[in-house]
């Protein structure tokens, strides 16, 4: 029920949904007040949610900084979380990467610049076409020279309260009292990181798949509208939101 929930309650944090119901009573609104007052509501929530800069810098605010190349310790494991691929996708003969795929790259040249011994794929989506997205990053890691003793498989997990479950059951029959290095995409550092501590696994963390750009004060990037925007918004508020869920019924 949890899961149904978490994956239905976000599209009404769409910053779309809320101009399409200004927009919605004024036209429906019997009050030629009432009319105007809606309207620009909707004027101004389409003006704030497609403005680039405001996005960008709420998205500095939340996302994990990146850690230079040089900055990063060794570790004895690190966990690659999944849920970076379309499965709306045919042939199904390969995995084809969304934008999360900094996640799968980054953790490809951690391990061959030697920065982590064992890479720990975790995340069980299961997919219509049969594609099972763990057991493919596998195949492109083993591709791209990987040996199969360095790939672990954690395939259950469903959601990131799952992902530090089953994983922490790995790493503490495994690689007990080891260091373990995080890596997911920057606005989801927070939530993913709070949950393996909740369950006793002390993690460093490493950002991938950044929203945010560097600051910039070019006109162009705070008088121009953007309709990336509005999609970003929903990206930074789904997450906000679940991190707070995930705070309130103990999860993180």
């Amino acid at each position: 029920m949890f899961y149904i929930l978490s994956k239905t309650l976000f599209y009404f944090l769409m910053p779309l949904t809320w101009i399409l119901i200004c927009l919605g009573l004024s036209i429906f609104s019997k009050s030629a007040k009432r009319k105007k007052i809606f309207f620009r509501w909707a004027v101004g929530l389409l003006l704030f949610f497609t403005n680039p800069f405001f996005i960008n810098e709420a998205l500095l605010a939340w996302e994990i900084p990146a850690t230079a190349w040089e900055k990063v310790q060794k570790y004895e494991v690190g966990i690659l979380l999944t849920g970076i691929s379309n499965a709306q996708k045919d042939p199904a003969d390969r995995l084809y990467l969304n934008k999360g795929g900094d996640r799968l790259t980054h953790t490809l040249i951690l391990y061959k610049m030697g920065k982590i011994k064992k890479i720990l794929i975790s995340g069980g989506h299961f997919f219509k076409n049969d594609i099972q997205e763990g057991r493919e990053i596998k195949k492109i890691l083993l591709l791209a020279g990987v040996p199969e003793t360095d790939i672990i498989l954690e395939e259950k997990s469903l959601n990131t309260r799952e992902n530090a479950l089953f994983t922490a059951k790995i790493l503490q029959e495994q690689f007990p009292n080891q260091k373990y290095l995080l890596i997911t995409s920057a606005f989801h550092l927070r939530r993913a990181k709070a949950c393996f501590e909740k369950v006793g696994i002390q993690v460093n963390v490493f950002s991938v798949d950044f929203y945010s750009q560097n600051r910039s004060w070019l006109p162009a990037s705070w008088l121009v509208p953007n309709e990336k925007s509005l999609y970003y918004w929903y990206v930074l508020l789904h997450e906000i939101v679940g991190y707070l869920v995930y705070k309130i019924v103990g999860y993180a």
